[in-house]
């Protein structure tokens, strides 16, 4: 009997290589009939079983299926680009995610996915088949590869690439060396902007973005879209990947990213991605200084989007919020005002298929992207494909992403500004009391109140995903931003006669802007960022809580992030999917500054009984890094809304954190300063 990982992990390797060309470094090979092969291999079926079919190791059959009609993936080429904001993409993959959904049994699926696997575009067909996976019960052990894995060329200087093809083609594998991703090949240092391109362009952040997307699609059967909070989790997510960056901009001497909301305005930021598509050998196009959005008419890629329809859509999303209620399709006025309008908000916004209203709300942020996706050719006069912002995959990439979604972040501060503040009863833990909180480094003797980041050096393969080359490693060398590990130590009084539980709340505010000048509180609440959050208990009298920061429920671990399926597939390793959602733990901090850059760090301690949802074990597997992800098949475990206690406007009279945290003594905060060493450490 074939397992699952077998059954599956060859058919998510190689996308561009037919499925008959043997998998897994050689050892995995497809006997597929006559009729899976296209028209283009059908006549020499018998000569590529005898040529690719006899050395393998593993041998997978399988049966005669009926045939589907994917005429509906015709929508974009085998070897197009595939976007899943454009809207006849996700359709199409919409109807291919229900079709893997249908089949009754992994032993179906797999010959379901065998068949369509070089019938339709590339990518499509990896992000249908791995949302199909995550979402049944009897795939669950099926390894989902990491998008690094399958298209490298999405994140990869493509100057790599001949290299690593010329050390595969002469050298036997163990004398294969390993290439070198330059850092910031982007834009030269006159550009301003590239003073953050390590974060924007950094792999993990695109492959977060992306798995969140596989987790939380915005298209799809009902059953993969609607999942608790979904709209507020596009609100959380987003928002904290802005307030990070925007954060990081203040530490490299940049001014918070400004909010795109005035469409027709005129584009200052550039953005040459010098990424090539391995699918067809073309560039990801380039956005010129001082480009204009313009209406999107490009028939062939079913993509036509008009700024009027723009204009009336957010017309129609501000009434919704100005009002206090939307309208749903049947006329009625759905409250907005109260604690599930931010993912009521979140569905319309994005916009998710379980938008209360599509048709009258419209799509407006997924056509944000479409439009600025194809600024530069919008009426496919010139046969460009479409730029990184229209990518999910790339988007992250460019300095316009930020802008976008601050413009979408205000949005959801427009809604939040008209709930009212937290109350004391809200805030505050009766009986409970923070004495002391620090934070320090995880060695001996280490200061405290002072952490530490650099550059680290990591390797990764890109063997499986690399077509047509010869089997065996390929590996490559990355620089990221890395923190040295350390742990927050509170010391906690519980008043009471009993034992208490609560939820700790850890976060990270700037303290001054790029210019060096305090933040005041309206600013700095904004940019509050979530560190980790836990349970606790509190028995009566004094208690110490040390929390390592690599125990973090918002992160997940190198090797999750970067993970490479060819190299785990021994038994009893790691269950991978769900558990891959997560903010990579490598950019926990921010990156600070050479002479030390100082940050507030708050903790709460918040009464469990008021945010407990339901019981369940952060330390099981795919649970530990639920902050942006949620759990799996069930609620999330935080009855607060997302972001409490810092999502909410405050009275006037609050003008600082220590205006914030003064009344209450479940909370406490201590200064912290993050300094930078501009060295390279590998990667042990």
């Amino acid at each position: 009997m074939t397992d699952n990982n077998t059954l599956f992990r060859g058919l998510m390797q190689k996308p561009y290589e037919p499925t008959f060309v043997p998998k897994g470094d050689g050892k995995l090979y497809y006997d597929l009939p006559d009729a899976y092969l296209t028209d283009q291999y059908r006549p020499y079926g018998p000569s590529i079983q005898n040529r690719f079919g006899t050395n393998a190791e593993t041998r997978v059959p399988f049966p005669n299926i009926t045939a589907p009609n994917l005429s509906f993936a015709d929508v974009v080429s085998r070897r197009g680009v595939f976007s899943v904001f454009n809207a006849g993409h996700r359709r199409a993959a919409g109807q291919l995610i229900q079709l893997f959904l249908d089949q009754p049994n992994p032993t179906t699926l797999s010959a379901m996915a065998a068949y369509v696997r070089d019938r339709v575009n590339a990518p499509m067909y990896q992000y249908a088949l791995a949302i199909a996976l995550i979402h049944r019960d009897d795939t669950r052990d099926v390894e989902i590869p990491s998008f690094l894995e399958l298209f490298p060329d999405r994140f990869v200087d493509p100057g790599v690439f001949p290299q690593l093809r010329e050390e595969s083609n002469l050298l036997d594998r163990g004398s294969r060396r390993a290439i070198d991703i330059p850092s910031n090949y982007t834009a030269s240092d006159r550009i301003d902007e590239q003073r953050v391109a390590y974060w924007r362009e950094d792999i993990g952040v695109s492959l977060h973005h992306w798995h969140w997307h596989l987790v939380y699609p915005a298209t799809g059967p009902e059953r993969v879209v609607r999942k608790d909070r979904r709209g507020e989790l596009f609100y959380h997510m987003h928002q904290q990947t802005i307030a990070r960056y925007n954060i990081e901009r203040f530490a490299n001497g940049l001014p918070r990213t400004r909010s795109f909301s005035q469409l027709r305005e005129s584009i200052p930021e550039a953005y040459f991605p010098k990424i090539v598509r391995s699918s067809d050998g073309r560039a990801y196009s380039c956005r010129y200084p001082n480009q204009v959005m313009k209406d999107v008419n490009r028939t062939e890629d079913e993509s036509t989007v008009r700024l009027a329809d723009m204009d009336v859509w957010i017309k129609r999303i501000f009434e919704a919020i100005d009002n206090g209620f939307a309208q749903a399709t049947n006329g009625d006025r759905i409250p907005m005002d109260n604690n599930k309008g931010i993912d009521l908000l979140g569905d319309m916004l994005e916009a998710s298929n379980i938008s209360i209203n599509f048709n009258y709300y419209g799509d407006y942020h997924q056509n944000g992207h479409v439009m600025l996706g194809y600024i530069h050719d919008p009426d496919n006069s010139y046969l460009e494909g479409v730029g990184v912002m229209g990518d999910l995959t790339t988007t992250m990439r460019d300095p316009l992403f930020y802008r976008w979604h601050q413009h979408i972040d205000d949005i959801f501060v427009r809604h939040k500004q008209r709930l009212p503040a937290y109350t004391s009863t809200d805030l505050s833990y009766n009986d409970i009391t923070v004495d002391s909180f620090d934070v320090q480094l995880n060695k001996a003797n280490a200061p405290k109140n002072v952490l530490l980041t650099f550059w680290q050096r990591s390797q990764f393969d890109l063997g499986t995903g690399l077509d047509f080359v010869p089997e065996g490693n390929l590996f490559v060398t990355f620089t990221h931003i890395q923190h040295a590990p350390f742990s927050y130590r509170i010391q906690a009084t519980n008043g009471s006669g009993s034992t208490r539980r609560g939820t700790v709340r850890l976060f990270l505010g700037p303290k001054v802007n790029e210019r060096g000048q305090a933040l005041p509180f309206r600013d700095q609440r904004r940019h509050m960022v979530e560190l980790d959050k836990f349970t606790v208990d509190l028995r009566p009298g004094q208690n110490s809580i040390v929390r390592r920061s690599d125990q973090s429920n918002l992160t997940i671990p190198y090797e999750r992030t970067f993970r490479n399926i060819a190299a785990s597939s021994q038994p009893g390793t790691e269950v991978f999917q769900f558990c891959n959602c997560g903010w990579p733990s490598h950019m926990l901090l921010p990156k600070g500054s050479a002479s030390g850059l100082e940050y507030d760090f708050f903790v709460m301690i918040s009464n469990y009984n008021q945010d407990r949802v339901e019981e369940f074990n952060e330390n099981d597997n795919c649970n530990d890094a639920h902050l942006f992800c949620g759990l799996r098949d069930r609620r999330y475990p935080d009855a607060r809304s997302m972001g409490y206690p810092f999502d909410r406007f405050t009275p006037n009279s609050v003008g600082s954190l220590q205006d914030f945290t003064r009344p209450y003594r479940n909370m406490a905060i201590t200064p912290v300063s993050i300094r930078f060493t501009n060295t390279v450490i590998a990667r042990t």
